[in-house]
C-alpha cells in the first residue's frame, strides 16, 4: 500500500508517499481501513527527531507517520471481542495513521455514535482527549478558577476553552491575530490577549488584579514558557504539553519558587490513557457534549493524503484555526 514514511529525520519534504507492506492484525489487534488521520504537533515532534529519545513515542526509522485515525474495522485479530467487522471507530497515540490501513490495539478504539461524522470523531481523539486531560485530570477545573489557554485559536485551544468554561472557569486566551482573537471569543474566552501586541503576563495580572491564574495551559512552548510561570497565582500550576515555537529544554528550579512556590509540568497524552475505561469515558464526555451542542469541532483544513508535506508546512507556519485532517 501507499502510506506518507520516512526515512530520516528531517524537515516536511522528507514526508513522501511510499510503497510500504500492508499491515495485519495480531492477537488482540484490529485492522481498520482509514478515512482520515488527523494533523498534530506530535507528529511533526516525530518526523523532525524532536521525539528520538522518547520512551513514550517511539520514533524507529523507517516509520509510517500518524497518531491519529478514523475509519472502520475490517478484520480482527484473535480474542478481540466487542468489536465486528464494518463498525466505525477512531482512535490515538498508536503510530502510522497516515495510510489507507492501520492496524491498533482493539482496546484503544473507540466506538463512533451512528449520528457523529467522522471528521468530527477523528478531531476529538488526540486533540479532543488532550482537552479533556488538562480540562478534567491534570488540572481539575472548578467554578471559581481561572486558566490561561495558550494559542486559543488552535485545534486544541478552541476545545480547552470551550471545556473550561463547561467546567465553570474564568478563561483568559491569547492569540496572534485579530481574527484568531475572534474565534476564541466566540468558543467562549472571557478575556483574549493579542500576545504580539502586548505582553501576556502584564495583560494576565490586570485581569486577575495581580493575582495570577490558577492554571496555564501551554503548547506554545520555548517563546512563551517563562511568561506562562510568572502569570500564575502562588502554588500555581503550569502545564506546557507542547512546543510549537520550540520544545523547552530546561526550567530553573529557583524560578519557580521566585514566581510564588508554583509548580511545572510537561504530560504526555499517553499516561492518561491507560485504559479501554479511561479512553471511553473521555470520548463518551467528548461525544456528549457535541451532541448537545455544547462543544464545537472547527475544521479548519482538509489535506489529500499525499499532501502530507504541505499540511505540515501550514501546521508549523502556525497558521491553524483548528483542527487539520489529512483525506485518506
Amino acid at each position: 500500500m501507499k502510506a506518507i514514511a520516512i526515512e530520516q529525520f528531517g524537515g516536511p519534504d522528507r514526508l513522501q508517499l511510499r510503497d510500504v507492506p500492508e499491515p495485519r492484525p495480531a492477537a488482540g489487534e484490529a485492522l481498520l481501513k482509514l478515512e482520515y488521520a488527523g494533523v498534530n504537533f506530535i507528529d511533526v515532534y516525530m518526523r523532525s527527531g524532536r521525539y528520538a529519545r522518547s520512551d513514550t513515542y517511539k520514533t524507529p526509522l523507517p516509520m509510517t507517520i500518524g497518531m491519529e485515525g478514523g475509519g472502520s474495522v475490517v478484520e480482527l485479530g484473535a480474542g478481540v471481542s466487542g468489536l465486528k467487522p464494518g463498525d466505525r471507530v477512531a482512535y490515538c497515540i498508536v503510530r502510522g495513521s497516515y495510510a489507507p490501513f492501520a492496524v491498533v490495539p482493539a482496546w484503544k478504539l473507540v466506538k463512533i455514535p451512528a449520528d457523529l461524522p467522522m471528521p468530527v470523531a477523528t478531531s476529538l481523539m488526540l486533540q479532543g482527549l488532550t482537552a479533556h486531560y488538562l480540562t478534567h485530570s491534570a488540572f481539575r477545573l472548578e467554578p471559581g478558577h481561572s486558566c490561561l489557554v495558550h494559542a486559543g485559536a488552535g485545534g486544541v485551544g478552541q476545545l480547552l476553552i470551550q471545556l473550561a468554561k463547561l467546567r465553570g472557569a474564568t478563561v483568559i486566551a491569547t492569540a496572534g491575530s485579530a481574527e484568531k482573537a475572534e474565534i476564541a471569543r466566540q468558543r467562549g474566552a472571557d478575556h483574549v490577549i493579542r500576545y504580539r501586541e502586548t505582553n501576556f503576563r502584564d495583560e494576565v495580572m490586570k485581569i486577575t488584579g495581580g493575582k495570577g491564574v490558577n492554571v496555564v495551559y501551554d503548547a506554545v512552548g520555548k517563546d512563551t514558557i517563562a511568561g506562562s510561570i510568572r502569570s500564575l497565582k502562588k502554588r500555581g500550576l503550569c502545564i506546557n504539553y507542547g512546543g510549537a515555537s520550540g520544545l523547552v529544554e530546561a526550567i530553573n528550579p529557583l524560578e519557580l519558587g521566585e514566581a510564588g512556590s508554583v509548580f511545572f509540568t510537561r504530560p504526555h497524552l499517553a499516561d492518561y490513557l491507560q485504559t479501554a475505561e479511561e479512553i471511553g469515558s473521555r470520548a463518551a464526555d467528548l461525544f456528549a457534549a457535541h451532541a448537545a451542542g455544547k462543544l464545537h469541532v472547527s475544521i479548519d483544513r482538509e489535506f489529500a493524503l499525499a499532501d502530507a508535506a504541505q499540511a505540515h508546512q501550514y501546521i508549523e507556519g502556525g497558521r491553524t484555526k483548528g483542527k487539520l485532517l489529512l483525506r485518506i
